[in-house]
């Protein structure tokens, strides 16, 4: 938005919880007090850092970033006149239930939570036209679809073709079922039967870690490793040939086109991902796409990339050739469309 001429502000008190505590907090249910007191804290100094937007300072609207489930009811209660834009990339009940969280009543109790921040929004952002096909047809009246796209970080440090020797592949994220991590352990398990050469770099851990480790007990040419900081994520990926996408076969892995595939075509990786068809609608043949869950097919695209020096920079100009469309100050053209009619 800032490229796009708009002045930017930022007022951000960090919840401080990982993504890890975070789910640990859907399985644990009795640790919400840690949350709710947490919770608080935040809030408070968020409505005392508000009093500098206020008078001729006072924003035109306040966009609420992701997972501001709660942090939205907050921004209506402090800007109650001014338009609130809310950036809606996952439903916490959807996303609570893929990664393991269980019980009638703390999924009844986040699909509450997602109504009312969906109604405290005067603009919801989606990635996608499934996501937005969920909302009721009162909220898809207030939306408006962004595709995620990755940070210039990520295209700053894209340097291209790498040296010669076996082909170089990074999966990075969460080990839930979304991602289909497993398919993906089964996949290079078959690349390393078949005498493929390869070197993969897994970052990351969650539910499905352990079941990976074991699928791949005994392959040397797999890397784990279990964290990369954000600032040093995308030189690392940008060494690698291929990026791995998802490949799960969940409802909520049918609806997204991850963020590492933006950022492994912002970082010139060649991107293989679940054939789905929000991803086949985005990427197109800027991606490879493979049946979500199929472990031969997704093992067949990596050797022939592996095998095939032309495959693979056949596959590498078809990304570069779509790799523009991701970035940041193109990704949100159609909201700042709706910000300057709603403001």
């Amino acid at each position: 938005m800032a490229d796009r001429g708009w002045q930017v502000s930022r007022l951000n008190r960090p919840l401080g919880f990982s993504t890890a505590e975070r789910v640990e907090m859907l399985q644990k249910p009795w640790r919400a007090g840690l949350l709710a007191a947490r919770l608080a804290d935040r809030w408070t100094r968020l409505a005392l850092g508000s009093l500098r937007f206020r008078g001729a300072a006072a924003p035109d609207a306040v966009m609420v970033g992701y997972m501001g489930h709660f942090d939205v009811l907050l921004a209506r209660l402090l800007f109650p006149r001014t338009p609130i834009v809310l950036d809606h990339l996952i439903f916490a009940a959807g996303t609570a239930s893929d990664r393991g969280a269980k019980g009638t009543l703390l999924l009844s109790a986040l699909r509450l939570l997602d109504r009312i921040a969906l109604g405290a929004a005067d603009v919801i952002v989606g990635d996608t036209a499934e996501h937005q096909a969920r909302l009721t047809p009162v909220q898809q009246e207030r939306a408006v679809i962004a595709a995620v796209g990755a940070p210039e970080a990520w295209f700053e440090v894209a340097h291209g073709r790498r040296s010669q020797g076996p082909l170089r592949i990074v999966f990075f994220g969460l080990f839930t079922p979304l991602q289909g991590t497993p398919t993906i352990a089964r996949a290079l398990r078959r690349l390393h039967d078949r005498d493929v050469p390869f070197r993969a770099t897994l970052i990351g851990s969650g539910q499905d870690h352990a079941e990976c480790r074991r699928i791949l007990e005994g392959v040397d040419e797999v890397q784990w490793v279990p964290w990369v900081d954000g600032a040093d994520l995308p030189a690392l990926v940008a060494d690698h040939d291929v990026c791995l996408g998802i490949t799960g076969t969940t409802p909520k892995a049918a609806d997204v086109v991850p963020n590492k595939v933006y950022q492994g075509i912002a970082a010139r990786c060649v991107d293989i991902t679940s054939d789905t068809a929000p991803q086949r609608r985005v990427l197109a043949d800027a991606a490879v796409l493979v049946p979500a869950g199929d472990d031969d097919a997704m093992a067949s695209a990596l050797q022939t990339l592996a095998n095939d020096s032309s495959a693979l920079d056949s596959a590498r100009e078809r990304s570069e050739r779509a790799r523009d469309r991701f970035r940041p100050h193109e990704v949100v053209a159609d909201l700042e469309a709706r910000l300057c009619a709603v403001r």
